[in-house]
């Protein structure tokens, strides 16, 4: 059994890797356009979090060495991800970005991890590490929800990174039969709750993948607009 959950764990740690590098076609397109556009900075302050209280849980806890080498690498990735945020996002979203790091990254994790190591020992430690890893998880695994407004408003999943959300369920059902194997409920209840969070976002992507993007539904309404201020032979003309 304990080889089997071996195997499963690197299984999931892989799975986890590629969950972290999913969103660098999203911000390959930022640092090219110069802009995180439309594109939301929640997911990967969460993700940022949750990983590194995840870390601080793996290497506290005999025998989670699988858990906080995925988690630690997770740390590097997101930390990418939220500088290029800062660096492209327009001023309101860079200022949003900006506060939410400090608060949730900063303050709120080195507060949380302070507080367990000092505050607490041994098993009790870990159950209170657990406890908020098992939260934020669930925090992680709901941020890319936060779209969804966007996507139903504007009937387009353009915004809304099909990968990070395969891979959210991917990585919640990997993890959550690991937890199965090793009894590891603080991994479990939040990975399954993933996995179907992962699975709710794939439904709401396949009933909008077909819709137009953005830019294009703005451009069709912007020539629209512009035919309508026109007389009907300018009209006429263009047709011609």
């Amino acid at each position: 059994m304990e080889i089997v959950a071996l195997v499963i764990g690197v299984i999931g740690n892989i799975i986890s890797v590629l969950m972290f590098l999913s969103p660098v076609g999203t911000f390959i397109r930022i640092v090219k356009n110069q802009s995180t556009e439309e594109f939301d900075s929640l997911p990967y302050i969460c993700t940022l979090l949750s990983s590194s209280l995840w870390t601080y849980y793996g290497i506290i806890k005999p025998g989670s060495f699988l858990v906080s080498t995925t988690n630690g690498f997770g740390v590097a990735v997101e930390i990418i991800y939220v500088s290029l945020f800062l660096l492209f996002a327009p001023p309101k979203m860079r200022l949003k970005t900006a506060v939410l790091v400090v608060v949730l990254n900063v303050v709120f994790s080195a507060t949380a991890i302070l507080l367990a190591h000092f505050g607490s020992h041994g098993e009790m430690r870990i159950d209170v590490i657990g406890f908020l890893c098992s939260a934020l998880n669930i925090v992680m695994y709901s941020s890319p929800l936060s779209v969804v407004k966007t996507v139903v408003t504007t009937k387009s999943v353009e915004y809304m990174p099909f990968l990070l959300s395969l891979f959210f369920f991917l990585n919640g059902g990997v993890w959550t039969l690991y937890a199965l194997l090793v009894r590891d409920w603080f991994l479990g209840v939040p990975n399954g709750i993933g996995c179907l969070l992962g699975t709710a976002q794939l439904v709401i992507y396949a009933i909008y993948r077909k819709g137009k993007s953005v830019k294009h539904t703005a451009d069709l309404e912007e020539g629209g607009q512009i035919e309508h201020l026109l007389p009907p032979s300018a009209t006429t003309n263009i047709g011609e």
